[in-house]
């Protein structure tokens, strides 16, 4: 049995498809689909240099890396590089070899520092502190049962608070760009993010194939967005909400829930069964809202970072 590490083809939809079989069984509480897999390839911002690796065994794919420059962090010379196998196919070398080959590429690309997300498991941190990286922040993977859990009672915008979706800002989605731009700020991190392209914008996150616009939701006071719950839905019946915030003026009011229980009322409602959430460890607000909902932790992330040279 040989492993080999090679490049994701974005033209080809046996490697995408491979890439996504691995990463659902990996992480089967995030939402990939082929189409996301090829799209995020093809679409990728050129400065973050994205560049998949696949490792295959005897032809089969076992193991992926998402490899790629953090261009949007006014910090430089910061990579990325997330490695999974496959359950079922570990002790093989695909982990090592997939290691080694992205950071061999970020080094190339100037790199200084790297950062790695691992699942809190014992295998998955040795093998990252191995390498020598040092453990971080971590964040946690939620789920809650849409389908049998009983979700609290969708409550009532109070005076002067409208409640839209994403898809009544088809005609031009600035506005939810300006939102998303200073909620992120906000969001808790050790990579420092700021949106200032809006064509990247619509590139990465306005137009991406897994956004669902019709179950985001939007809380307007007086005619202006003030808080969003943006969601993602995979084209069957798994739902995901990938940022809910409040802009800063508007905050204490309960609208980042009041947008959440929107859309998961209207996701329920349109048959989807699981939702799942991700959630910063030391975010205790967003922790409580999502604990609210119903939502349970079901696994745990560490980010591990190595400094280059």
């Amino acid at each position: 049995m040989t492993v080999i590490v090679r490049e994701l083809r974005h033209d080809d939809p046996v490697d995408a498809a491979g890439y996504a079989r691995v990463r659902h069984q990996a992480l089967p509480f995030m939402l990939f689909t082929p189409e996301s897999i090829t799209y995020d390839v093809k679409y990728a911002h050129p400065d973050s240099h994205y560049r998949p690796l696949l490792a295959e065994e005897d032809g089969e794919v076992i193991g992926t890396a998402q490899v790629g420059l953090v261009y949007d962090s006014p910090e430089p010379g910061l990579g990325s590089l997330t490695i999974y196998v496959h359950p079922e196919r570990t002790g093989r070398g695909a982990g090592s070899l997939l290691a080694r080959a992205a950071e061999e590429r970020l080094a190339a690309l100037g790199a200084t520092r790297l950062h790695a997300w691992v699942l809190d498991a014992p295998e998955c941190r040795a093998f990252a502190e191995k390498r020598g990286y040092r453990a971080a922040r971590s964040a946690h993977f939620l789920r809650l049962d849409l389908a049998n859990g009983t979700l609290p009672p969708l409550p009532s915008p109070p005076d002067g608070v409208e409640l839209r979706t994403g898809a009544d800002f088809a005609d031009d989605p600035r506005p939810l760009f300006r939102l998303d731009a200073e909620t992120i700020l906000d969001e808790p991190s050790d990579t420092e993010r700021e949106f200032t392209d809006y064509d990247a914008w619509l590139t990465e996150t306005w137009n991406h194939p897994l956004l669902n616009r019709d179950l985001t939701s939007v809380a307007l006071v007086d005619g202006r967005p003030a808080a969003f719950s943006a969601a993602r839905t995979d084209g069957g019946t798994r739902y995901g909400t990938v940022m809910t915030g409040t802009a800063r003026a508007f905050r204490g009011r309960g609208l980042a829930k009041l947008a959440k229980a929107h859309s998961l009322h209207r996701a329920r409602a349109a048959g989807f069964t699981d939702a799942f959430t991700g959630n910063d460890a030391g975010n205790g607000p967003m922790l409580a809202i999502n604990t609210w909902f119903g939502y349970e932790i079901c696994a745990t992330e560490v980010k591990y970072v190595r400094d280059l040279g």
